[in-house]
């Protein structure tokens, strides 16, 4: 029995395969692959599929499962913490591009619905894309990456408000005003509906099926509760993305979230891949080319016109300069949720074909060319920036109370902190532990105001510029300690600081080993890598489990410390430390047991007449009965059912006498 759409699968798969491959060789996205895999098997390429109505069928499931896990992974516990930046920073992008991207559109003669609709498509930018090349970064943590993740937030949140409008302003309902009402109802209704079904159903069924053990039972429940609200917002006039965002928003609320995505994700990556296939079958690649010039005029009109928008949102939560810039650089593109959105369009003729077109030719141009900004895009901000500033890099640093006015000019033989994170508040309640002066550079404004208003000696400023080291009095001062989360940005900083002060000793704190040869070059004096400190503080917490004496542990992790630090600045080996380690780990095991027995010869009895030491060759050292704790143990000491017994033994006899106490 032949399967009609078996072939187009297997084709397509084996395609992307080859594609993403050479793709991955050239450090290009996944996501371009899986574009040029359709427009290379689709109609306008060598027209491989014969049914791209079945692959556009797949597409669909991608595209709920898509949105299942976005939901899923939305917790409006976390969301809340960063509520300003999606909120305000969220906003002012999305709704600065849609009425910029409008007005433009409005001069080319289109008409009101399609122009502002085009201006939804434009400010959608990449998640998968922009967050994937900021983790390799390792600058997801750093200021700009968390005002990224804050607008991308944002934008994935308000793709579910923009399907909703579509129909609305295609102009298919007479009366505009009832059918805001009834679309009011009926968004009552879903967030009612995810509300109870995310307190009060949900959790107790997933519960139930948990019990069970079973994970196939678990996996099934899932998809039903997926399809199941997606069904139901469909059939309420609703999109099938809503309704799995929503799906997956009930589930996010429950303990068995993080079980569910997993479960999920690996379909998810499959149905999704077809999506982006699917998309790029429908690129006219000979009307790319034969509009070519206008194309590139529109990527290029996009990137200014999106990057600026983005830059001037991040300037209003009040980030310096070069922060924005790089938030302008970062998401300038247009993303993947605007290829859902576009269907959407089309379905309601917002997109004539030759707009849908210029849509997904500067869609996947701009997705392209993204990588390549990214790579350089520190450097390019810096240019603007020092441009912009003629030459002197840097503002004045504002909002300096009074009392940090006056201790900036007292500074001398002080304590330079840069970045207000856990590590400089470390640093700075350690300064002011031991009256030692410093001064603290934040970026965020809000940490600023608010510590300021504590009295902490703060200011607000971007550490990579000499400016705000100078009126700091870096080359007065003692240490300077670096506590940033942007690797790009620590190395800037480093220089920066040494090009004021030779003599001025530099602390900084790196996530990764390999980050720290660069920062001795650039001039540091010490860097303390998470990585290594974390290494140091596992192996320390496993040798005190074997009972490793507590001044040998530290003997050794000052061996490893003194040796590693001096190969990291020496960049060669200055002996092992296994050679010097030297210690017997014992045949012993200290373990904490609960009596479950309901042995007579035990339960009851003291320890001379249970006779545990000679039984199990087991001693007990002390007992917790309730919330007392017994440590005068003796042969008259009872035990009784309930009571925690601490032993030492060898494991053996502990395991032994353990499954005895379970009864």
């Amino acid at each position: 029995m032949e399967i009609p759409l078996l072939p187009d699968v297997v084709i397509i798969l084996s395609m992307a395969v080859a594609v993403i491959l050479l793709f991955q060789r050239l450090k290009l996205p996944t996501i371009l692959g899986f574009l040029v895999t359709g427009v290379i098997a689709g109609p306008y390429g060598f027209s491989l599929i014969k049914e791209i109505h079945n692959i556009e069928i797949l597409a669909e499931i991608g595209v709920i499962l898509l949105l299942f896990i976005i939901g899923m992974e939305f917790s409006l516990k976390s969301l809340y913490r960063i509520k300003r930046t999606v909120l305000l920073g969220g906003a002012t992008q999305v709704f600065g591009t849609i009425l910029l991207v409008g007005l433009l559109m409005l001069l080319l003669r289109f008409s009101v619905s399609d122009a502002f609709f085009m201006g939804f498509l434009i400010a959608l930018s990449s998640t998968a894309i922009v967050l994937k090349i900021m983790q390799d970064k390792g600058e997801i943590n750093s200021p700009q990456g968390k005002i990224v993740l804050g607008i991308l937030i944002f934008q994935d949140i308000i793709v579910v408000p923009m399907m909703l409008l579509a129909p609305l302003m295609a102009g298919g309902e007479q009366n505009v005003g009832s059918a805001l009402l009834i679309m009011g109802l009926k968004g009552i209704f879903i967030i009612v509906f995810v509300l109870v079904s995310a307190r009060y159903v949900v959790p107790k069924l997933l519960y139930l099926v948990a019990k069970t053990k079973s994970k196939e039972l678990f996996i099934l429940s899932v998809v039903v509760i997926c399809f199941a609200v997606a069904w139901l917002t469909s059939s309420m006039g609703l999109s099938l993305a809503l309704g799995a965002f929503m799906a997956g928003l009930i589930i996010s609320e429950s303990e068995y979230s993080h079980q569910a995505t997993s479960n999920i994700l690996p379909f998810r990556e499959i149905f999704t891949s077809f999506f982006f296939v699917s998309i790029g079958m429908l690129l006219d690649f000979e009307f790319m080319l034969q509009h070519l010039p206008a194309i590139l005029g529109f990527t290029v009109a996009v990137f200014f016109l999106k990057g600026a928008v983005a830059t001037l949102a991040a300037k209003v939560l009040r980030y310096p300069l070069r922060v924005s810039l790089l938030v302008g650089l970062a998401i300038f593109q247009v993303g993947e949720f605007a290829f859902i959105l576009s269907k959407t369009g089309i379905q309601h003729q917002l997109l004539s074909q030759e707009a849908y077109q210029y849509f997904l030719s500067v869609s996947i141009l701009t997705m392209a060319v993204t990588p390549f900004i990214l790579g350089p895009y520190h450097k390019i901000a810096e240019a603007i920036t020092f441009r912009l500033y003629k030459g002197k890099i840097a503002p004045e640093p504002k909002e300096i109370s009074e009392e940090t006015a006056v201790s900036l000019a007292a500074l001398d033989d002080h304590i330079v902190i840069i970045g207000y994170g856990i590590n400089g508040r470390n640093v700075a309640k350690a300064a002011r532990h031991a009256q030692i002066p410093y001064i603290i550079i934040e970026m965020n404004p809000i940490t600023v105001r608010e510590e300021a208003k504590l009295g902490e000696p703060i200011i607000y400023g971007d550490a990579v510029h000499s400016m705000i080291l100078t009126h700091v009095h870096v080359q007065l001062a003692r240490v300077v300690v670096v506590a940033i989360s942007d690797p790009e940005a620590t190395r800037r900083v480093i220089a920066s600081v040494r090009s004021a002060s030779e003599k001025v000793h530099i602390i900084v704190r790196t996530r990764f080993i390999q980050e720290m040869e660069e920062n001795f070059k650039l001039g540091a004096d010490e860097v303390i890598p998470e990585e290594f400190e974390t290494s140091i503080e596992i192996f320390t917490r496993v040798l005190s489990k074997y009972l490793m004496p507590r001044d040998q542990i530290e003997q050794f992790t000052e061996m490893v410390r003194a040796d590693n630090y001096d190969l990291f600045r020496s960049l060669k080996p200055t002996g092992s430390v296994q050679n010097r380690l030297t210690f017997d780990l014992p045949d012993i095991e200290v373990a904490t047991l609960r009596m479950h027995t309901d042995d007579e010869t035990i339960i009851g009895k003291s320890l001379l007449e249970a006779d545990i030491r000679n039984r199990f060759q087991i001693t007990i050292v002390a007992i917790k009965r309730n919330t007392e704790t017994i440590l005068d143990i003796n042969a008259r000491t009872s035990l009784e059912l309930g009571d925690l017994v601490y032993v030492v033994g060898k494991p053996g006899h502990v395991m032994r006498f353990s499954n005895y106490m379970k009864g």
